[in-house]
């Protein structure tokens, strides 16, 4: 192992968090109006200052690492990376808010960081302007993932370069033309960058202001869900801007790949991505559904508003981000059993959203009518075909193999939260489990849209951290941490 390069690499992390808060220091005097901003000075430039002496005690330990990379090198910096940067980017919520604990505060950071959406805070209004700048900022900086950035910047990691790349961004390598890596993280800073310029200008449009417009930009591009107002998207009371952030949702949790093509025009390939498409007929049913159960039980009258709220409702659980319009607390529960799946469903891989990834899903129904078919027909040999291309064997067990270890993490953390939390509901306690390993935010009864996890114990604020955190990364990073032959120096 080798600790050096490690610590070089960790630098690079919190030496974004140390900019970060300058720029949330600097917005905040920006668009403040009021007198939430005084005496939040000192704090930021004490957490700037933490950030930058913690970046260069790494940078010395760093000296002379080299750029060799090895693969168990790799899974240690992005697991340490984002849990050192949840530690890091707690420090305002604990310096700037009197009522935040540490749990609290490495909670909100995580949620943020992880693009999860939950939240400790019940008055969002009563935040300085400059914290909850850094709330939303903290999901755009998590959206495409704090690895990837460095990424960019350290060209000269290699194939190192490449493990990093392909871990952090749940997407395939065969995406990445012709394995330039470095290239390939450039393209997708543009997609990503042009993506959110043209969400917060449509937004600002629509009748935001300018601050609402970026911060809501942050939330909705990096499906994270973190708002400036205790109502969220609801607070604005347009359709015309619901409309709009339920389409930069769907973009959000469409695999970065994707959108590469449409901006170059290649639709051909757009629409032979067997992911793409299943995205959208997967969305498209939820809403359609969730619309005719709402008019049918008459929890909505006019079709227009139903379509409205059942499609933001689906997109927005579905893509992971977690802002609501509407008690869907309230709806019948064959409706809560519906926004669940698609929340356990997911967005695309190589995407800012979370769930199971709908290639997985795809995946295991073409691996399950595979083994059905072979249960007659035994010696039948039928290629599985994704995106044009034929799926081998490693590919359909690495992704058999993800889900049973989803499963399986799932089946042990239910029973975890019901002991840190004993006095949730079943329903409560398994929505907010799924909420944070998927990193949607919102759940059902005790978490549902107009609640939060201000309640819960500062041990269970911990470990859905820690599930945040796990979710986000795909769950190997992080267990590969607790694994002893990891941290050999020679293995």
């Amino acid at each position: 192992m080798n600790y050096r390069i490690i610590s070089k690499l960790l630098s690079v992390i919190v030496t974004t968090l140390a900019v970060a808060f300058l720029i949330c220091l600097g917005m905040g005097q920006t668009f403040d109006t009021s007198v939430r901003e005084d005496g939040v000075l000192d704090e930021w430039l004490i957490c700037s200052a933490v950030a930058v002496a913690l970046a260069l005690i790494c940078m010395l330990l760093g000296r002379g690492a080299g750029n060799k990379l090895l693969r168990k090198e790799a899974l240690a910096v992005i697991g340490l990376g984002w849990i050192l940067a949840s530690v890091i980017g707690a420090l305002p919520y604990y310096l700037i808010l009197e009522e935040a604990s540490v749990a609290d505060s490495i909670f909100e950071t995580a949620s943020g960081l992880t693009t999860t959406g939950a939240s400790v805070f019940s008055n969002l209004e009563s935040i300085p302007t400059s914290l909850l700048f850094w709330r939303c900022l903290s999901q755009w900086i998590g959206g495409l993932g704090v690895v990837v950035f460095f990424v960019a910047l350290l060209s000269s990691l290699g194939a190192g370069a490449k493990i990093l790349f392909s871990n952090e961004s749940s997407g395939h390598s065969t995406d990445i033309d012709s394995g330039r890596v470095q290239h390939g993280v450039l393209q997708i800073m543009y997609v990503y960058l042009g993506l959110s310029a043209l969400c917060a200008v449509v937004f600002h449009l629509c009748g935001m202001n300018w601050f609402d417009a970026l911060c809501h930009m942050f939330a909705t591009v990096s499906t994270g869900g973190f708002s400036t107002y205790n109502s969220s998207v609801g607070a604005f009371q347009s359709p015309t801007i619901e409309w709009m952030v339920t389409l930069f949702m769907a973009l959000g949790g469409t695999s970065f790949f994707v959108m590469l093509r449409m901006v170059k025009c290649d639709f051909r390939h757009v629409w032979r991505n067997t992911e793409f498409i299943a995205y959208l007929i997967i969305m498209g049913t939820f809403s359609i559904l969730i619309t005719l159960i709402l008019l049918g039980e008459g929890v909505v009258g006019d079709f227009n508003e139903a379509l409205r709220v059942s499609t933001f409702q689906a997109v927005s659980l579905m893509t992971s981000t977690g802002f609501s319009t509407a008690d869907f607390q309230m709806w019948p529960n064959v409706v809560h059993t519906l926004l669940m799946m698609a929340m356990i469903v997911g967005g695309c891989s190589g995407s800012t959203g979370g769930g199971t990834k709908v290639v997985r899903v795809v995946v295991a129904l073409k691996v399950a009518r595979q083994q059905i078919e072979r249960a007659f027909r035994t010696r039948v040999v039928r290629p599985m075909h994704m995106n044009g291309r034929i799926l081998d064997k490693d590919d359909q067990e690495n992704v058999i193999n993800y889900i049973v270890l989803l499963a399986i993490v799932c089946l042990l953390s239910l029973p975890v939260l019901a002991l840190l939390q004993h006095e949730l509901s079943f329903e409560g306690c398994f929505s907010a489990m799924l909420a944070c390993l998927f990193n949607v935010g919102p759940g059902f009864n005790e978490v549902g849209p107009t609640l939060n996890y201000s309640y819960f114990s500062e041990a269970a604020k911990i470990f859905l951290a820690l599930l945040m955190i796990m979710g986000r990364l795909e769950l190997y990073a992080v267990l590969v941490l607790f694994t002893p032959s990891l941290w050999k120096r020679f293995s």
